[in-house]
């Protein structure tokens, strides 16, 4: 068992009070999971201070504390730990704690506002294809090889990144891919995590709500990029004007992709059809599963990771070629001829894509069905974009609840109307239950239309006043579809 003294190991300390080798059975910052024989440690939190509880972890048998301030008064018999970043800390503290694993395998970490998801999921199955034993971290689902370990946050806390991480050692696994999102960097989630490289996709409006600017939105991914040591490599998209941006102060080696200029990585659409994407990558003609220019985007950035992790370019293209793409991310099902999609895209960048997508591959005849809402207790700002977006790249639209969270979703129905241009109006319509939104959709198509269902992707469940309730968007309007066709 490791004592208190290992663990802090490189943690930037201010003082400490008591005895250093008391053993540690666990790390803890959540004060309702103290055990006796736990280290507690206090972090200062966007909603909660864990500073209010060290009093009370102490009483449920914590016997060491990690703070940023110390208590008025010092209880005997505990030993205390003042820090200057309590998150750091922790985040150091726990790959110490765990043996460092991150050091045993070839981390990458993926950040963007959109295609983190679909990368991470990419890179997973193409090291598995390629004979690999290999883990992932992201919004969908964890996984361990083939085992599915369910995914709360998009980014885990340090304890459980470096918990699971070590999981994967003793399976085997050489390769971890994981989703770095904005929360998770600034709230040094990945501390202690040593990277072999991360990859940018792309930046567009999200989560200004948390980070109060946009400014300070690219800076907490660029911090990402900042702290990559020389050994690791940094792969941008040059086509993203923050791209660039990513790689100024990086230790790391410096690599771009993208599809407009010339690059590391380059890529060149073909075709994109509803059954797939052709395209010519680094001079080589491929053909894909996936659907749309922003996964020619998502498909190069695999690429460009896989070769700077020294895979062959070939096998990895021939491999690429036959993989499908995340959960809920542009799912088709085609019923009586009329084609539902299911995505993700809950911003305003990610919707436009998906629907310039749908652009594409429609020959002009059939109608463009977008149902779409947007989540309670977020940035707020980017319900007109999102309705608006919809109303201009549709041929109709359903406005609709998503995750209401602790909101009214009527309230956010409203600012999402304020947003749709006055002659949009009679193709755009509010219906608050989703469920009624999607059949009223599939009443709607005839054969050869596409409906858009757009905003929780691989969710199976609403959020509302606290509670999820079952729904998933993908059964819902397959059996919809079914139902319906039945009827007729």
């Amino acid at each position: 068992m490791k004592t208190l003294k290992d663990i802090l190991y490189k943690v930037s300390l201010t003082s400490t009070t008591g005895n250093m080798d008391v053993e540690v059975k666990d790390i803890v910052f959540d004060s309702r999971k103290v055990s006796p024989g736990v280290v507690f440690v206090a972090v200062p939190g966007t909603r909660v201070d864990g500073h209010k509880f060290v009093d009370q972890a102490i009483a449920d048998g914590a016997k060491a504390v990690v703070c940023e301030k110390l208590p008025a008064s010092l209880q005997e018999g505990i030993t205390y730990v003042e820090v200057v970043n309590a998150a750091n800390a922790m985040g150091i503290m726990a790959s110490n704690y765990y043996d460092n694993p991150s050091r045993k395998l070839k981390v990458v970490a993926v950040t963007g506002t959109n295609g983190k998801t679909t990368c991470v999921t990419l890179m997973q199955r193409l090291f598995m294809a390629m004979g690999y034993d290999t883990g992932m971290l992201s919004t969908v689902e964890n996984k361990i090889n083939d085992e599915v370990i369910p995914s709360t946050h998009t980014t885990p806390d340090s304890v459980a990144i470096n918990k699971l991480m070590d999981d994967m050692v003793r399976q085997g696994c050489t390769h971890c891919f994981m989703e770095a999102s904005s929360h998770a960097i600034v709230q040094e989630r990945m501390a202690g995590i040593v990277l072999a490289g991360a990859v940018f996709t792309n930046i567009s409006h999200d989560h200004l709500d948390y980070h109060g600017t946009f400014d300070e939105y690219i800076k907490a991914k660029k911090k990402l990029f900042d702290g990559l040591p020389s050994t690791a490599f940094a792969l941008v998209n040059a086509d993203d004007k923050r791209g660039m941006v990513m790689l100024q102060n990086t230790s790391a080696s410096k690599h771009t992709y993208g599809l407009k200029y010339p690059t590391d990585f380059k890529a060149k659409v073909f075709s994109n059809t509803l059954q797939g994407l052709e395209l010519e990558i680094n001079g080589r003609p491929a053909w894909f599963r996936l659907i749309g220019e922003f996964n020619a985007y998502n498909l190069t950035a695999v690429l460009g990771a896989a070769c700077l992790l020294e895979e062959d370019e070939d096998e990895v293209l021939m491999q690429l070629s036959g993989l499908k793409g995340a959960q809920g991310r542009f799912e088709q099902v085609v019923y009586n001829e009329i084609t539902s999609i299911v995505d993700y895209a809950h911003t305003p960048d990610a919707l436009e894509n998906v629907l310039k997508t749908i652009q594409g591959v429609r020959t002009g005849v059939e109608k463009v069905i977008t149902v779409v809402g947007c989540g309670g207790n977020r940035d707020a700002a980017k319900r007109p974009l999102m309705a608006k977006i919809a109303a201009e790249m549709s041929d109709k639209v359903i406005l609709t609840s998503d995750n209401p969270r602790d909101e009214d979703p009527l309230e956010i129905l409203k600012q999402m109307e304020a947003g749709v241009n006055p002659v949009a109006y009679k193709k755009t319509m509010t219906i608050a239950d989703r469920k009624e939104a999607i059949k009223v959709a599939c009443m709607s198509a005839n054969k050869g239309d596409i409906i858009l269902i757009a905003g929780k992707g691989h969710e199976n469940y609403q959020e509302i006043k606290g509670e999820k309730f079952p729904f998933d968007d993908l059964k819902i309007v397959t059996d919809l579809m079914k139902l319906i066709h039945t009827e007729k």
